[in-house]
């Protein structure tokens, strides 16, 4: 079996395990309608705000036998979701930015974390369970990101790789939601449609193989329609203070429908106290379009968060 097969299995077999679990058990109504403030059976809003600092440093003295390297690493982000229900109307908005740099004794200033992620929503109730969607969704970063050249020799020793709005997501998407439980859905949209925006024209000479992501070089937009799309969004309390939430992304394209694009984002978060909590985050990605092996980024991290 191929690597993409065996990702878009494994992503598949966990994701419909999780379903499966959900739907054998009942609604707990009591912690939904605690989680939001209540109007009506029918009329509910919920929301969450939360933002916060993570800052990591390490030092060694010159004598220091064992080796290492001075560093400083600081990290932030804003988060706010709102989910609002009227009847058989429902909208979701969810906002998700972070960005932080690290920089080590030697060296310059280096991003190691950067996201900006907009999701809004519109569903229409059709049973319990069921419901009919539309939905738009935004994916890029704030600032430009470079490859770094390890041989001191080179004349060259960064190369711009990305920047904001290059590349950039957009996805429209129409199509069926399941929702066995307040914390996890599954939606799927036959026919969204995607666009890659690469302003930066001039990207494509650093990208791997020159694929600038998938644009036409000399273009700035692509966009591509998918034979199937499925979204999986998971958020939820799993023990007292720890928070664990994931959103999967399959993409497989009416061009190429065997040529699956995958994006795993998770993130569990652990509260110490009121305002001091711990994050393990981690991004798999699976894109021919950026790199033909499997990307992975993970980071942990302590510092303060405000929720409201």
């Amino acid at each position: 079996m191929s690597t993409r097969g065996l990702i878009h299995g494994a992503f598949l077999f966990v994701l419909f395990s999780v379903s499966d679990t959900l739907a054998q058990n009942k609604v707990d109504l009591s912690n939904s309608l605690n989680a939001g403030r209540l109007k009506t059976a029918s009329d509910t809003t919920w929301r969450k705000i939360e933002f916060g600092a993570n800052l990591n440093q390490g030092s060694f003295s010159s004598n220091w036998t064992g080796g290492g390297v001075n560093s400083v690493a600081l990290g932030v982000f804003f988060n706010a979701l709102n989910e609002t229900k009227k009847g058989k109307d429902s909208w979701r908005n969810d906002f998700q930015s972070q960005y932080g740099i690290v920089r080590n004794k030697g060296q310059q200033s280096r991003k190691n974390v950067d996201r900006i992620f907009f999701d809004t929503k519109y569903n229409r109730e059709i049973s319990t369970k069921w419901s009919l969607f539309a939905n738009f969704n935004f994916l890029s970063q704030f600032a430009a990101g470079y490859e770094y050249n390890t041989n001191p020799d080179s004349i060259n020793l960064k190369k711009k790789v990305s920047g904001l709005l290059s590349p950039a997501y957009l996805t429209e998407a129409i199509g069926i939601e399941y929702r066995p439980a307040p914390y996890f859905f599954v939606d799927f949209a036959p026919g969204a449609l995607r666009q890659t925006v690469v302003i930066d024209k001039d990207l494509y000479v650093n990208t791997p193989d020159q694929k600038n992501y998938g644009v036409p070089i000399g273009k700035r937009v692509r966009t591509e329609a998918a034979l199937i799309q499925l979204v999986a969004n998971f958020d939820k309390d799993i023990a007292k203070d720890v928070n664990l939430k994931f959103r999967y992304l399959m993409f497989s394209t009416f061009h190429d429908p065997l040529e699956i694009d995958n994006r795993l984002d998770a993130q569990l978060t652990a509260k110490i106290n009121k305002y001091v909590n711990v994050n393990l985050g981690a991004i798999v990605v699976y894109d021919r379009d950026q790199s033909s092996k499997i990307q992975f980024a993970q980071a942990l991290s302590i510092g303060f968060l405000f929720a409201f």
